[in-house]
């Protein structure tokens, strides 16, 4: 009975950590009253600001509504929805630098949403990236960016 009790508490032991470390937040949002446009705007100039560039600029919430009837879309979902990608070479060169394979979160995405049920409130955020070396700068600076964006 012993034999058993060690390895089921050490397998018992190592799950839990593997679901607590799974359980770590994917998306870290931030919520400020504003105009959407204002909050956009805002986020983009955290970007452009630093010194990076803008990349692209994703109109995600007109191609919902542009598509609902061709998907069967039952109601609205966003009164506005964007996202804007961009890269920073030097953060970038470092988390590759530390692990080739980081090339996989390169171009970073941060996000903006005013949905149809709470005009007014503005949610901005990222996904977050895994914790790891090189990778933990990335999720500082989107950090630092979103919250200045919701005023924080």
């Amino acid at each position: 009975m012993k034999r058993f009790l060690l390895p089921a508490t050490l397998l018992a032991s190592a799950w839990f950590w593997v679901a607590s470390a799974a359980a770590q937040e994917d998306v870290t949002t931030y919520t400020v009253s504003a105009e959407f446009t204002a909050v956009m705007g805002d986020l983009e100039d955290g970007i452009v600001n630093r010194g990076y560039v803008v990349d692209y600029r994703g109109h995600i919430g007109e191609m919902l509504k542009r598509t609902s009837v061709d998907v069967a879309g039952a109601k609205p979902l966003y009164r506005n929805a964007e996202f804007i990608q961009f890269c920073s070479a030097v953060i970038s060169r470092r988390a590759m630098e530390a692990d080739i394979g980081n090339i996989a979160y390169c171009p970073y995405i941060l996000f903006g949403y005013e949905t149809e049920e709470k005009p007014g409130d503005v949610i901005v955020g990222f996904r977050r990236l895994p914790d790891g070396e090189g990778r933990d700068d990335v999720n500082d600076l989107l950090d630092e960016i979103a919250k200045d964006a919701a005023g924080e």
